[in-house]
């Protein structure tokens, strides 16, 4: 089977919707990254995204909703924190954890009696949602394990014969997966399970706010997890990541001409200098890195790196989200100079 890739215009959308309809599965654009889509009441479409992916089956999927209606006719009860979020973020990168109502499968929810719910910020994504009149289950468009897709060509590396259809939407704006939360003391405050572009600082304005364990750690291999992204390996190309983390030009310049070796990048900000070691650019801002990160990522791939040494972000803002990525794809492999 040839991938077909069609522009998002709106008998793409049509097509990519009868597909759907029919049991099928189909890549969409969203503001964070591509989504591989299937109706989100559908067990058997769901399989298929697990298999496409080569995905877990305990790694919960998100669905994507196009209106309040459609997260009242999946969850269980909205609490009045979620209602203030959802008129402020949505559409946008916040995904919101809530009690399942029994039309949403266990195959959805990683076998959990949660369902996490957002409601994406793209023409295409939403106009799809509508033609199909249902929620769809979208995890990122990419074989398991690997970056995040931005833009059609990744989800075509990637999947290319087991999926027929990817609409392309262009390149992500944001870069990064959406910022995941659950309610605690009676849907009265705010954990971040999985941070995002919606942060911890924007957060606050609203109630109080807590990190889980896991966004800067290991969890348990027998750990159950609420969210995507937070157990298993993630986001990582075939070359080896290694994080360095520097307050110092000079001696991480130093530590990286030391290290120059068949193979080996450093994935640095677009500013630093006196790095003689082949180099790729991620950007100056934290906003930069996240829109980048992932496209930097699969570079490395394309020039046939073996290692790549990757300087931290800030960890602060979405800063924090992009940490949180590296450290999957490192798998915790940090470095400090």
């Amino acid at each position: 089977m040839e991938t077909k890739i069609l522009a998002a215009d709106l008998d793409s959308l049509k097509e990519a919707a009868r597909l759907i309809k029919s049991g099928d599965i189909v890549a969409m654009p969203t503001e964070t990254v591509y989504g591989l889509a299937a109706s989100a009441y559908d067990t058997n479409a769901c399989a298929k995204v697990f298999k496409a992916k080569g995905r877990p089956q305990d790694n919960p999927l998100i669905i994507h909703i196009c209106d309040i209606d459609m997260l009242y006719d999946s969850v269980e009860e909205v609490p009045p924190l979620a209602l203030t979020l959802a008129e402020k973020f949505w559409p946008g990168p916040l995904t919101m954890i809530f009690k399942k109502k029994d039309v949403i499968p266990y195959a959805v929810s990683g076998g959990l009696d949660t369902v996490a719910v957002r409601m994406p910020d793209s023409k295409a994504a939403l106009e799809l949602i509508r033609l199909c009149k249902v929620p769809l289950a979208a995890p990122s468009a990419n074989r398991s394990g690997s970056p995040s897709p931005t833009c059609a060509k990744h989800v075509y590396d990637d999947l290319n014969g087991r999926i027929p259809l990817i609409i392309d939407g262009g390149e992500c704006i944001t870069g990064i997966e959406s910022t995941v939360l659950c309610f605690t003391d009676e849907g009265k405050n705010i954990h971040i399970l999985r941070p995002g572009a919606v942060t911890a600082e924007m957060l606050g304005e609203y109630a109080s706010v807590t990190l889980d364990g896991a966004v800067f750690q290991k969890p348990a291999d027998n750990a159950k997890v609420l969210s995507p992204g937070m157990k298993y390996k993630h986001y990582s190309p075939k070359a080896e990541i290694i994080i360095i983390e520097s307050d110092n030009e000079e001696k991480l310049a130093e530590y990286l001409n030391s290290h120059i070796e068949s193979g080996a990048y450093a994935v640095l900000y677009g500013n630093e200098k006196n790095v003689l070691m082949p180099r790729i650019d991620y950007g100056n801002t934290a906003e930069e890195k996240a829109h980048n990160l992932f496209s930097a990522l699969r570079k490395t791939d394309e020039l046939g790196a073996v290692r790549a040494y990757v300087r931290s972000p800030e960890k602060d803002g979405i800063g924090t989200a992009v940490y949180n990525r590296l450290l999957r794809a490192a798998a915790f492999r940090v470095i400090k100079i």
